[in-house]
């Protein structure tokens, strides 16, 4: 994740500090002269209108995402992030890393108004959270949650955010990859993250990804210490999932079936023999007496091979395909027990939370043995 800044200083929020990716203005820099040719005059000037044209959609985007991009900070002084207004009457989406042991928190607006604001939910597994603060009988601005589905490698996007407590600071670039995937602070993975070449650092966490449409297609989240030129931010359509589940909920609601257990190599004659698609399964080291793989008749050592005709090779394999099935829907799952393929009904229950939100306790590693 990005560490919260701590202790820097804090611009006005009206100074917008533009960084523009190096290789994307080299590139319009090269296109330019390309299309200029021998004439160094018509080259000058379509070199200069293309420029013109990268900063006009940069600047518009800041102009038109800026003002609803916050400032979260713990009253206690214990670190900083970034968060985005969403609807008018104050709801702000953000890191649930942002949001720390839930203390107190103040939101600061870019025209430097300063309010409290309440926790609404929380979701560790995808490092999301929700706040609101109060709306003062004013619409204030937003930004609209885009499709993260529809983003291609190469699209131009734009990072908004408080780095270093310099607030309101614009850094462009472009997305370098999609479909990565990122394990939060709860040990699970997040899917479908998005790879940037964006400038972000510490305090960024939370601010949005913005297209030049001035949508938000993902959440800034993680860096890679020691690298340059790659951040990784939440899809906009996780969040819109998570968010979705927390203003209805409370919480995100997601399958249970309570079993722990790990990764197990297999050999090819077996891969043949019953049509396994990866070359591990997942064998299972024990069961939640009251879960609901029990009920089923799942028994340890039963090798996990496919739910619903998902193959199987690790515990997070197995947490994607359950993580989206609500309670009370049934789950068909193969297991290999006594070398034969056994098919088990399970009825999902709901993973409920515990404490401040981080669901049943697991173990930090996935390779070693955890409840789903």
């Amino acid at each position: 994740r990005i560490p919260d800044g701590n202790g820097a200083p804090r611009a006005r929020a009206a100074m917008l500090h533009v960084r523009g990716s190096h290789a994307t203005l080299a590139a319009v820099r090269r296109g330019c002269v390309a299309r200029g040719g021998g004439r160094v005059g018509a080259a000058r000037r379509g070199c200069a209108n293309a420029l013109d044209a990268y900063s006009r959609i940069v600047t518009g985007i800041a102009e038109s995402a800026g003002p609803a991009v916050v400032a979260i900070r713990h009253r206690d002084g214990g670190g900083q992030g970034s968060g985005w207004i969403f609807t008018s009457d104050g709801y702000i989406v953000t890191n649930d890393h942002v949001l720390g042991e839930g203390g107190p928190l103040t939101v600061t607006l870019t025209d430097d108004t300063t309010l409290p604001a309440e926790i609404i939910g929380r979701d560790p597994p995808t490092d999301v959270g929700v706040l609101r603060i109060p709306a003062r009988g004013r619409a204030l601005p937003a930004v609209l949650l885009g499709d993260s589905g529809q983003l291609k490698v190469g699209q131009l996007v734009v990072a908004i955010g408080n780095p270093l407590g310099y607030a309101s600071s614009v850094s462009a670039g472009v997305v370098s990859a999609l479909g990565r995937s990122l394990r939060s602070q709860s040990g699970r993975l997040v899917d479908n993250v998005i790879q940037t070449d964006v400038a972000v650092n510490p305090g960024n966490s939370g601010g949005p990804l913005v297209t030049s449409a001035g949508e938000a297609v993902g959440m800034n989240t993680a860096i890679i210490s020691g690298t340059q030129g790659m951040a990784f931010a939440v899809p906009s359509n996780t969040i819109s999932f998570v968010v979705s589940q927390i203003l209805r909920y409370g919480r995100v609601k997601r399958g249970y079936l309570g079993i722990s257990g790990g990764s197990r190599p297999v050999v090819r004659k077996l891969q043949v023999e019953f049509g396994l698609k990866l070359p591990t399964v997942v064998q299972v080291l024990g069961l939640d007496p009251a879960g609901p793989a029990h009920r089923a008749g799942v028994q340890p050592g039963d090798l996990l091979v496919a739910a619903e005709d998902q193959p199987i090779g690790s515990m997070d394999d197995l947490w994607r395909a359950i993580s989206t099935r609500m309670p009370n829907m049934r789950v068909k799952l193969r297991v290999v027990r006594d070398l034969k393929p056994v098919d088990l009904m399970v009825i999902v229950e709901e993973d409920r939370p515990v404490g401040s939100g981080h669901g049943r306790p697991l173990l930090p590693s996935p390779e070693r043995e955890r409840h789903r």
